[in-house]
Formats: structure tokens, sequence, C-alpha cells
């Protein structure tokens, strides 16, 4: 329900993903993928918590420390259809804004003017909007299934592949310990091409009747990127946010 891919939209730049780690378990040893989903699903509150929600808005502060940025970052997010935007106030650059309202995908910055997302891109702007990804529903991927137990993170986790019904594949990976989803390695075709985002979440603490993560760090080209959440509010957004600006109803046709 928070956000897995939020941080590819605000730079163009390749993100690389680690190293993977040596394999510690037999793969007949390990649970089933979908166990590992929904111990974590109950840790955080469980499933009708989840659904009990249908729009989100998460505010906090985007770092970029190599390069001395910091600046609001604000995440709006609904169901019934997915709708999602993510909008950050970058100092010496402006506002940054990525956005999905049912149908449309689009990126509104500085550097690149208004545009609209188109093919497969759409598609996995589209798989990443879903409000209730925590969840990971089945009819969304090809197979889910346990590939080892490893170091992720600097802790011990179990690192699960979803296919997805487009052909590619993600890795999540969730602490052997807490059983929450401890960050993901993602594949996603975009503008620049096909690039690769290795996240980390953690910090995790109760808003309402959820656990959500607070803390969420990738690396682009070996800089550091991390959001860290302030406010979480559920079932307050306005629906007007979703609204694509003008120079991208521009460009709809």
């Amino acid at each position: 329900m928070f956000f897995r891919f939020a941080l590819a939209v605000l730079f163009v730049a390749p993100f690389y993903a680690q190293a993977p780690a040596k394999t510690e378990t037999p793969a007949d040893a390990l649970p089933d993928g979908r166990q590992i989903i929904d111990r974590h699903i109950k840790e955080i509150g469980g499933r009708a918590a989840v659904l009990s929600h249908k729009s989100m808005s998460v505010k906090g502060t985007l770092t970029v420390p190599a390069q001395g940025i910091s600046g609001p970052i604000e995440i709006s997010r609904a169901a019934n259809p997915d709708r999602m935007t993510v909008k950050a106030s970058v100092p010496g650059i402006g506002d940054i804004i990525e956005g999905f309202d049912g149908s449309h995908g689009w990126s509104l910055t500085p550097m690149t003017g208004p545009m609209l997302k188109v093919d497969k891109e759409l598609q996995q702007t589209k798989l990443d909007a879903d409000f209730y990804d925590e969840l990971r529903d089945p009819k969304k991927y090809v197979s889910i299934k346990t590939v080892e137990k490893t170091t992720f993170d600097g802790r011990p986790c179990f690192k699960v592949a979803l296919s997805r019904i487009d052909g590619a594949e993600d890795f999540d990976f969730y602490d052997v310990a807490t059983g929450l989803h401890a960050g993901s390695i993602n594949t996603r075709d975009m503008a620049m091409g096909r690039i690769t985002a290795t996240t980390t979440v953690g910090g995790y603490q109760k808003f309402g009747n959820l656990l959500v993560a607070t803390t969420q760090t990738q690396n682009v080209m070996g800089i550091e990127q991390k959001i860290t959440v302030t406010s979480v509010e559920f079932d307050k957004v306005d629906p007007a946010v979703f609204q694509p600006p003008d120079p991208i109803k521009a460009l709809i046709k």
C-alpha cells in the first residue's frame, strides 16, 4: 500500500541492483512464497485492515545526501480505480511530478517537460499504482516462489521471486525475524530504457490500523536517495489531486 518504485520517477538515471548474496538454505527447506507474503500482511495489521482503506496520503522528506539535496515529497494513492501522484520539490530544480489517473500515466519535470507514458511503461505504471499492492494479488503474477534465504540490507531475509504477467520478474525480500517486507529489486521499462531498482524499506510505525514503512532508500548510480515519512493519512485524499495538470491534458488526445 506504500510505494514500490516511486523514486525511479524522480531522477532520470539508471539504477543498479545489489549483487546477489549467497544462498543459505536449500530450496526444498524454504517456506512457500505466498505464506511469506501472508505473514507480512498479518504483521502489518491483516488483510481486512488493508482493504478497509480507499485512499492514502504520505508526506515526508526526500534527501540526496551526496548532492546536498533535501526537500518535501508527497505521495497520494487511491483505489477503484487505482490512481497515484508523486510530487517532490527539489531545490534548484523545481517540482518533479509523476501521476497515474486510472487511464493515463504521465510525468512533468523541469528537465523533460510534460510527457505521457505509453505501451509497456504505461502498463507497468498501472501495476505500480495498485493501491492494494501490499497484498501481491496472485492474478498479477504467473508465479510467486521463494528462491532463497539470504542477507539483504544486513539482515536474514527470504527472497521471493514474482514472475509478472508481462514477462518480467520482481524480487521481494522479507525479514526472517519480523516477517515484514524489507525491500525489493524491480525491473521496469521507462523512457530512458530498462532500469533495475534496488529498494530497502524499514522504520515501520503504526498509523491508524496499519503498520507502514517510514523509510525507503534507493541507490542511483551509487548516489543514495532516501524518503523519510513524517505523516500518513487514510481516506482523506481529494480526488482532484489525481487530475493531470494542464500541460499533460494538452497531450492527451
